[in-house]
């Protein structure tokens, strides 16, 4: 690694306006918008072809609604197979449906289409970045075996487990104890050649389950389970051992309603530690995705927050930092402490733990609100199937909601410390 920071000032033009390090979903679509917006981009990846795997495979309105917004929703439904209807269950009842239109895909797949839809201001470049230099006014990051890219800013996409971050002496802080654990599987329709619904949501009851969704993607059907337990519990070896076995026990009456099915891929998993990154109000550079703050995968917000960020950067403040001289610290600064950006953050951090509440607390106050949270979505199902305007003007009580924040530190936002 090279030395953190240099305090020199450079002479002359940058190669680049924004070097991106990290073409994952938010690096791509970062350098998407900033090359639509007639910015020199270098988007930069270890992989020509990335890889499969198991990231976010789903997406519903509200994301939806953001890229059309964004227009950046064509690459990603040429990539995907959309539904418009989830039917929600509950020990081993129909509880509800969701209508709207969502998509199911292959990560992999949707990082191949987004970029293929690069504008040309866009250069990818193919290499393992090896070191960073930054200041107010020059970045400067070395790749093994190329020359060194020079550019106005630095933005760092890489996810959480990106170590250039040492070179800044940017650290990550756990903000929660709570690990959650996501599984991801292919399923193959048994005695017929299709199942009997498009989607399925299956909610859990207090057993550290989250919910198993089931949805089409190109190809196949593809199940997603999000879970509140330890690595180590002997029920998620005997999903391993036996994962249609586990999944029958665990949910009643899923064949009933879907369909009976085999396992047709391997069982992938994501454990996701919750951090949050310290010390990066930085001149010169920005950290975007989960290289800033991870989400907990099994509230489906982590895209929706990802879009928020890429749309305040790189519609408010690069545009600003671009007409300046230099970007030092304090106006990397006004980033993280964007009120649309704070916000989104917050909500997702405190349904996060709300769901936690929900799916695995068994005290005696949590059992009331989980029964009384299936127990009103059934009421306003049943309302539903009798007056539809009643019932559009009640939807919103369906949404899990946290009516207070929890005042703890994965909430204080504001508190990282500053470079």
């Amino acid at each position: 690694m090279m030395n953190r920071r240099y305090l020199e000032q450079p002479t002359g033009e940058t190669d680049t306006d924004i070097a991106i390090v990290g073409g994952g979903l938010s690096g791509t679509l970062t350098a998407c918008m900033l090359g639509r917006a007639g910015y020199r981009v270098k988007l930069i990846d270890r992989h020509r072809v990335f890889p499969q795997e198991f990231r976010v495979e789903t997406i519903g309105s509200e994301e939806i609604e953001k890229l059309q917004r964004l227009q950046l929703l064509a690459p990603l439904s040429s990539a995907a197979i959309p539904f418009d209807e989830i039917v929600n269950m509950h020990k081993g009842r129909v509880l509800d449906r969701t209508y709207g239109r969502h998509y199911g895909f292959f990560y992999n797949r949707l990082i191949a289409a987004m970029r293929a839809a690069l504008p040309e201001t866009v250069n990818f470049i193919v290499g393992q970045v090896s070191g960073l230099r930054t200041s107010a006014t020059q970045q400067r990051i070395s790749i093994l075996g190329q020359n060194e890219v020079t550019a106005r800013l630095l933005v760092l996409a890489a996810g959480m487990g990106d170590i250039l971050r040492r070179d800044l002496e940017i650290s990550q802080r756990s903000i929660s104890k709570r690990r959650p654990l996501a599984f991801g599987f292919n399923l193959r329709p048994l005695r017929s050649n299709r199942f009997r619904l498009a989607a399925l949501t299956y909610h859990g009851d207090g057993d550290g389950i989250d919910h198993l969704n089931l949805f089409p993607v190109p190809g196949a059907t593809r199940a997603n389970l999000f879970l509140f337990r330890d690595p180590r519990d002997p029920w998620v070896k005997s999903l391993h051992d036996d994962p249609k076995q586990a999944l029958i026990a665990a949910f009643p009456s899923l064949v009933d309603n879907f369909g009976d099915f085999e396992i047709a891929s391997r069982i992938d998993s994501w454990l996701t530690d919750i951090t949050l990154a310290d010390n990066c109000r930085q001149a010169g550079v920005v950290l975007i995705g989960d290289a800033y703050l991870t989400s907990c995968p099994a509230t489906g917000l982590g895209v929706s927050r990802l879009l928020t960020e890429v749309e305040r950067l790189c519609a408010v403040h690069i545009p600003q930092w671009m007409a300046e001289a230099s970007i030092d610290g304090a106006r990397i600064a006004a980033y993280y402490a964007d009120p649309e950006k704070l916000e989104m953050d917050a909500n997702v951090l405190r349904t996060a733990d709300h769901n936690f509440n929900l799916r695995a607390r068994n005290d005696l106050g949590w059992r009331l609100r989980r029964q009384f949270h299936f127990m009103r979505r059934r009421i306003l199902s049943g309302i539903e199937s009798l007056s539809p305007a009643v019932a559009t003007k009640l939807a919103p009580l369906k949404t899990i909601r946290a009516r207070s924040a929890i005042q703890s530190p994965a909430l204080n936002l504001k508190s990282t410390p500053q470079a």
